[in-house]
């Protein structure tokens, strides 16, 4: 395919799969609890962070987590008690575990109480097009705190080459907004131009045999290659082909 017909494929699997019921298979629906603004950025943090393995189950256990958090999530984050962590003890989703996710509450009150929350941390600070430096620097805010080691491995971090596919699925749901209702652009100081795909086996393996992508890692640079492509067919929105990338992998074995 050339150019020309690659977009218009794309923007069909765009079409396809950018709609409602996206949401019913998809950790999406977890932030998609909510209403105010706070509540819906943590619990799709949340929900982010722990969006690797099986759907069904990374589901499963950020529902688990918003429960723990009494559905009130930055409630519970801005004004909760030592004692309050005690009931996270039990929770534990592969490699994230409840020491973890308490040092998640404590690192987000900090964001929250002294960094203007999650939108302003996150927020691009000098002239780059892309969350390269924004998220190394967010993740230096996050353990500012007194941490524990361990849990630092849950922020990636892309200066260290990693494709932060969490953080960048994350970024999308808060920044762009679709007007279909699934991602939710409630961070308009943020430019949707900006964003990156959340890049994984899925998406990596369709843009691989999409000619979008040669490299055969999933990291940084394999990123920057694939944001270099998908921009040239749309600058504005770019990371709307993750749907379309996304879509072909897990619903279409393409």
């Amino acid at each position: 395919m050339n150019r020309k017909e690659l977009k218009i494929f794309l923007d069909e699997k765009v079409t396809q799969y950018n709609n409602p019921k996206f949401i019913e298979s998809d950790p999406i629906q977890i932030p998609h609890l909510f209403s105010k603004k706070e509540d819906i950025e943590i619990a799709g943090f949340l929900a982010a962070t722990i969006s690797w393995g099986n759907r069904t189950m990374i589901i499963k256990n950020a529902t688990k987590m918003m429960n723990m958090l009494d559905n009130a999530p930055h409630d519970f984050i801005m004004h909760h008690q030592e004692k309050d962590l005690e009931n996270l003890t039990d929770f534990v989703h592969r490699t994230f575990n409840s020491t973890d996710f308490k040092q998640f509450i404590t690192s987000l009150k900090h964001i929250y109480t002294n960094h203007k929350g999650l939108e302003h941390a996150l927020n691009i600070k000098d002239n780059s097009t892309n969350y390269q430096t924004a998220i190394h620097n967010f993740k230096n805010l996050f353990f500012e705190v007194e941490h524990e080691s361990r849990t630092l491995k849950h922020v990636s971090d892309p200066l260290k080459n990693s494709a932060a596919k969490r953080i960048n699925m994350f970024l999308r749901w808060m920044v762009r907004n679709d007007k279909t209702g699934v991602d939710f652009g409630i961070w308009q100081s943020h430019n949707t131009a900006n964003l990156s795909c959340p890049l994984d086996v899925h998406s990596g393996n369709v843009a691989r045999k999409l000619k979008l992508l040669s490299r055969k890692q999933n990291d940084w640079k394999a990123l920057s290659e694939l944001d270099n492509n998908l921009r040239k067919l749309d600058p504005i929105d770019p990371v709307k082909y993750d749907f379309a990338l996304f879509g072909l992998g897990v619903f279409e074995k393409f």
